[in-house]
């Protein structure tokens, strides 16, 4: 197959992915392989989202349509904040994994200090995990939808997920462990070569979670920059000094719903029938979870080999075991 049909064929691929914009297609046929590491990137956002959500009302539930995570988009809430943080660090991860394996033809794994000798006395070697590429191309396609709009209303919600975005990629590169190897006669350890690599992904989805749980309530009005919304009972007692947000801080807009009961135009699904623990203290605990509602308790059979035994020659014998336990599900 000559090389115009392969790059015909990956062009076309890129234009049947519905929603991108011009600049989001032009990084896509540019660097068409790059296609599936950001769909490698959202997959485990949205796994690892389900995964730190597990426990809560909102269990990070997602639609069938191609917006992937339905109507709770339309309001910047906090689960809007922590949405566009995972995804963005998604990508930003995948990227970077790509370019370390050698998948992408753009980048590689980054060796910029390779064979310089630190303070500590260990030689920078190997070829550490190229996470500013991961950075730049992230920012450059999980950003461009939410500048355009920008350019065209100046959203203090374009700002705010743009804000989010950046708090995702800054939590995989401050996240960025050092790794070494020792080198010497048995083991010895006379040389030690290290470098940098990506964290696990659930390190990073906890780390977003606990900046979730403390994230800012911003202002709606902001202009120029984003800034934290005052209460009102703090706007009469205002002094000269005004708080600044971090770069690191998650921001949200609108107060969340508590997403108890059902509600398919907002795309809440409410927690009846979830399951929860009724000796919890958590969010998980059926007097959280189930909203007050109270909770139904099923006594469950579950049938199963037991008291296993190896007999000559060759089968296993097993004796037939039954467990009762409790299930408690929200009413």
């Amino acid at each position: 197959m000559s090389s115009v049909a392969v790059d015909t064929q990956q062009t076309e691929k890129c234009n049947t992915v519905p929603g991108l914009v011009l600049e989001q297609l032009d990084l896509c046929q540019r660097n068409p392989e790059s296609l599936l590491c950001v769909s490698e990137g959202a997959r485990q956002a949205i796994h690892e989202c389900q995964n730190q959500f597990r426990f809560e009302r909102w269990n990070c539930t997602t639609s069938q349509n191609y917006s992937v995570f339905g109507p709770i988009m339309t309001k910047g809430t906090r689960e809007t904040a922590f949405i566009y943080s995972i995804l963005s660090a998604g990508v930003t991860d995948s990227v970077t994994r790509a370019c370390s394996a050698g998948n992408l033809t753009d980048c590689v794994c980054d060796p910029t200090n390779d064979g310089k000798n630190s303070v500590e006395g260990w030689v920078w070697g190997g070829c550490s995990d190229n996470v500013q590429y991961g950075l730049h191309f992230s920012r450059k396609f999980v950003d461009a939808p939410e500048v355009l709009k920008h350019q065209d209303t100046q959203s203090v919600r374009n700002k705010m997920n743009i804000h989010n975005n950046e708090v995702g990629r800054r939590t995989v590169r401050d996240m960025m462990r050092l790794r070494c190897r020792c080198h010497g006669v048995s083991g010895s350890c006379e040389i030690q070569t290290c470098w940098k690599s990506l964290p696990k992904f659930s390190t990073v989805g906890a780390k977003l979670k606990e900046k979730y749980e403390i994230s800012v309530r911003i202002a709606g009005r902001s202009k120029r920059k984003l800034r934290p919304k005052t209460p009102k009972r703090h706007r009469q007692a205002r002094t000269g000094r005004k708080k600044r947000l971090s770069k690191d801080d998650m921001v949200f807009v609108h107060k969340s719903p508590n997403f108890c009961t059902p509600n398919p135009i907002k795309g809440i699904l409410g927690t009846e029938g979830r399951l929860c623990n009724r000796t919890g203290s958590g969010p998980e605990s059926c007097d959280l979870l189930c909203c007050g509602r109270g909770y139904n308790t099923q006594v469950v059979r579950l049938t199963d080999r037991c008291q296993c035994r190896f007999i000559w020659c060759c089968y296993v014998d097993c004796k037939t075991c039954e467990t009762l336990f409790d299930r408690h599900t929200c009413k």
